[in-house]
């Protein structure tokens, strides 16, 4: 197989991997050539937005961290309720007594949507039969088996590619490694020639030093 005829991006299945000596060679050689160069961005590209998070996103932090488990709904506001205990004593303007309450009413306010919501379902559901729930379901059910097949049949063509490229690569795999070997010994006679023509070129100064003399 020609290989001009194939363009491979990466070679996973013909070349070798790099050992702890060269990757850190080949990464000192990036740093000096980066070294010299601008690494500052163009002036017409816009500056990058600064991250501003909310303080509930910033709160998450420290679980994710923590590798806790989402509580993003607390059932507990949806039980039923008590009011907050008050004696015949106690003051009405109280701050305390009222942010009790406050508390209690926005649970109560919570939990009266809840139920009216499942009021209204169970009144649909009433209206309508099940039938129309189970078509519902029955309709998601095949939207998901058809994400499922395109999932599968993605994986195939995934598994397929990859095969055709580890064949494509191990059949340009002895062509590679002898044009490698031919550049190595191509760069070494360059070498030689240059070092020779060096030799050469000193003779020819030593002998017209020692004709002028």
């Amino acid at each position: 197989m020609p290989l001009v005829n194939a363009i491979h991006e990466s070679l996973p299945y013909v070349d070798t991997e790099p050992t702890a000596a060269e990757r850190a060679a080949a990464e000192s050689l990036i740093a000096a050539e980066l070294g010299t160069q601008d690494t500052q961005s163009h002036p017409s590209l816009p500056p990058l937005a600064d991250k501003q998070f909310s303080a509930i996103i910033e709160a998450e932090f420290p679980r994710i961290e923590a590798k806790e488990p989402l509580k993003a709904i607390d059932l507990s506001r949806y039980e039923a309720l008590e009011p907050p205990p008050t004696t015949p004593s106690s003051d009405e303007k109280d701050p305390a007594t009222l942010d009790k309450w406050r508390e209690a009413l926005g649970k109560a306010y919570t939990s009266q949507a809840y139920l009216s919501g499942r009021q209204t379902n169970l009144a649909l559901l009433e209206q309508f039969g099940k039938n129309s729930w189970l078509v519902g379901n029955s309709q998601l059910e095949d939207v998901l088996r058809a994400q499922e097949r395109e999932l599968a049949e993605r994986k195939v063509e995934i598994d397929g590619v990859v095969i055709e490229r580890k064949t494509a690569q191990e059949a340009v795999g002895a062509e590679i490694r002898g044009l490698e070997e031919t550049w190595k010994r191509g760069v070494g006679r360059v070498l030689e020639t240059e070092v020779a023509a060096e030799q050469l070129r000193r003779d020819i100064l030593e002998r017209r030093r020692q004709g002028a003399s």
